[in-house]
């Protein structure tokens, strides 16, 4: 017989989700309102300007999607690029690879620039890439490496970009609101994230911003965008309140709307960089008490990201019987290795409101309790 569903509750410290905070779980709850309706349209400009604050944006097309951070990605390169346009995508994990698929599915011509798994962009091969494809118009690369838990330099990457005429794509997804972006001060053209990573709201909305250059671009194509959905100069037609009008384009999700403004609205209330210190202090703390257990970390302390670490499977462990049992006996959920780590790694996440002392120890003791070896 079908009945209601009732989820057991999880201590979430995987790649993603994150655990959501009660407050977002409570702004999510109250009534639906229409999607035009005009406080809708009202909390949609709050949503706008705190999104430009976590950014630290001035852009004027700074907007949240109705749809997860792989349709931010896909919206970035459908409406920057056209067919046969020529772009260097950066690969050093996962998230690379799909911004390069994306660009082979819109008829782009792709150069790759790649690193080693666990390793940044390398800045003097993006420079030769550059160099060698001066018709190149875009640069795509990952910020925050999901897969990897890596930290590249997006300022460095974005000056040399600019330096040869090209528009940046930058995957911030799991970056925002846990290490320090700087979309204005940085140049970054067109940056894009998620709800589900360190501001700590469910999955299902993503945000993305476009630079004035990278709008303009838009505005010159020649041909139409490939997606209708994610049309840049559609989507700002209903999200753009200029004149007091907005063109209907979809039916906004309004609830998870609530969610992401609170979300948002939590994380200037703490402040943005008192945020990124959050992350990097229970990173520091994790680091020491998992070490104290023999663990080993996979990145080099030097570009790790906080948020997001990888730590090494001990020899002779089955990590994905480890994953199981973290599951069904503390109800903690840990994620597993991707393409060149998978079977080799455990991803532990400390992004948002998982980012707590007390998960921190939870996860210290359940390992403890797991791995009776250490």
């Amino acid at each position: 017989m079908n009945t209601s569903f009732h989820p057991t509750p999880r201590t979430l410290m995987g790649p993603g989700p994150s655990d959501v905070h009660p407050r977002v779980l409570g702004a999510m709850g109250k009534a639906t309102i229409g999607h035009l309706d005009p406080e809708f349209q009202g909390l949609m400009e709050d949503i706008k300007d705190l999104m430009r604050y976590t950014f630290r944006t001035s852009n004027a097309l700074t907007l949240p999607l109705s749809a997860p951070g792989s349709a931010a990605m896909e919206a970035s390169f459908a409406n920057l690029l056209e067919p046969g346009d020529k772009a260097v995508v950066c690969i050093n994990g996962v998230f690379g690879m799909r911004m390069a698929e994306n660009v082979r599915r819109m008829g782009g011509e792709l150069v790759t620039v790649e690193d080693e798994w666990g390793t940044q962009v390398d800045p003097e091969k993006l420079r030769s890439a550059l160099v060698a494809n001066p018709d190149a118009k875009v640069v795509g690369f990952v910020h925050a490496e999901t897969s990897t838990g890596v930290c590249s330099d997006v300022k460095t990457l974005c000056a040399l970009a600019k330096e040869h005429g090209c528009l940046t794509i930058v995957d911030s997804v799991t970056g925002l609101a846990g290490i320090e972006l700087e979309v204005d001060h940085w140049q970054a053209d067109v940056t894009y994230s998620g709800t589900q990573k360190c501001l700590s709201a469910p999955p299902g909305i993503s945000l993305i911003t476009f630079s004035q250059a990278a709008a303009d671009r838009v505005k010159a194509r020649n041909t139409p965008v490939q997606s209708w959905f994610l049309d840049l100069s559609l989507l700002m037609a209903y999200w753009d309140g200029e004149g007091g009008g907005r063109t209907y384009h979809h039916t906004a999700p309004v609830n998870a709307m609530y969610g992401l403004h609170e979300a948002l609205l939590m994380i200037k209330e703490q402040g943005l960089e008192e945020s990124w210190t959050k992350h990097r202090t229970m990173h520091n703390t994790l680091v020491e008490n998992l070490s104290g257990l023999g663990l080993e970390f996979v990145v080099d302390a030097a570009y790790r990201l906080p948020q997001l670490n990888l730590v090494k499977v001990p020899e002779g462990v089955d990590e994905a019987a480890v994953r199981q049992q973290l599951l069904k006996e503390f109800n903690l959920e840990i994620g597993a290795g991707l393409g060149a780590f998978a079977g080799k790694v455990w991803r532990v996440g400390l992004m948002g409101y998982s980012a707590r002392q007390e998960n921190v120890q939870l996860c210290t003791s359940a390992l403890r309790a797991c791995l009776p070896g250490l």
